[in-house]
């Protein structure tokens, strides 16, 4: 009976219960998360407003004083729809470009502007720290004094605070001569002499997951695959080539989220002591200077969905590649 009513219920219903099944599970949990930041909201911000009210001699009712704690210009924890309505104003409302001295320039006002400014440091480190990570993982693999000696260092590395190595990084690389030489030249820009620490700091956080899960990937075929290699004399590169790398795709792909995200965390710190005057974290230093916690808020938001959408875009190019290697679906 279940098999014929199976067959029996139409392809459009089925879909629609399974995009339910998806859907309703997420909505859940947004609306619990949002419905307790609004309540958490309430509790910082009335405080402010009720010793207000008390210095004035006002009198305001109950459902007056929750709408003053939720539209504080300065709230301790911001509402939802004022971070929003902030990424809103700062995206939407603000143009990417503008005229500045006869000339097309940045808008500093911008979202989408330092979320560039992010981005660019953050590809870059990641593409660095991923390829050092597959090339380590690979001498580990094959070297066993490798494997004794340098992975030990590998994981000591990530013991230490990035916060207390990034401002070292920064000063060492900023004083390079031919750094400095270049932009003493006209070569390169001051903005672009940042781009290096930045970028060295966001290879440093995604070399780690990298490593470790490729050299998982490389040790995933069993024994029986490694004896078939070598009774058809296959030497240690064609194994290397032929049945390691394939088998750690999968692998490699699920470090690569990690990495990404770490990559991205590199960046926004290391723009904190590079005195950077663009970018997320430099928005989210800016907002701690002056106390604007809607600005820091609307800053972190932005710097999730970058996030969010690197994931998906590694996702997307992981099923794509899966697919023509002839994984199955």
């Amino acid at each position: 009976m279940t098999a014929a009513a199976d067959i029996a219920r139409p392809r459009g219903l089925g879909a629609i219960s399974a995009l339910t099944g998806a859907v309703v599970p997420v909505l859940t949990v947004v609306l619990a998360i949002v419905a307790i930041w609004y309540a958490a909201s309430v509790m910082m911000n009335r405080a402010w407003t009720l010793d207000q009210i008390q210095r004035q001699g006002l009198e305001m009712t109950q459902a007056e004083i929750l709408t003053a704690a939720m539209t504080q210009e300065r709230p301790v924890l911001p509402a939802p729809h004022q971070v929003f309505a902030e990424i809103w104003n700062t995206t939407v409302g603000e143009p990417v470009m503008r005229e500045r001295r006869g000339q097309m320039q940045g808008n500093p006002r911008n979202l989408i502007f330092h979320a560039y400014h992010t981005l660019w440091p953050t590809i870059l480190g990641f593409g660095i720290g991923s390829f050092l990570g597959i090339l380590l993982a690979i001498g580990i693999v094959h070297s066993r004094a490798m494997d004794m000696s340098v992975m030990p260092w590998a994981i000591a590395s990530q013991t230490i605070p990035i916060l207390a190595i990034a401002p070292i990084i920064v000063v060492v690389v900023s004083n390079l001569p031919a750094l400095n030489s270049a932009v003493s030249a006209g070569w390169i820009s001051e903005d672009t002499k940042l781009l290096v620490p930045k970028a060295l700091i966001s290879s440093y956080l995604s070399f780690f997951p990298v490593v470790v899960g490729m050299v998982a990937g490389l040790r995933s075929p069993q024994a029986t695959d490694l004896d078939l290699m070598r009774t058809y004399s296959a030497s240690r590169s064609q194994t290397l080539w032929k049945l390691r790398l394939p088998a750690s795709v999968p692998f490699l792909f699920t470090s690569l989220k990690v990495s990404i995200a770490a990559a991205l965390v590199g960046t926004i710190v290391a723009e904190l002591p590079t005195g950077a005057r663009f970018g997320l974290g430099a928005r989210l230093l800016t907002g701690s200077y002056y106390g604007q916690t809607i600005q820091i808020w609307s800053a972190l938001f932005m710097a999730a969905i970058c996030a969010a959408a690197l994931v998906i875009l590694l996702g997307v190019i992981e099923k794509i590649t899966l697919r023509r290697m002839g994984a199955r679906s």
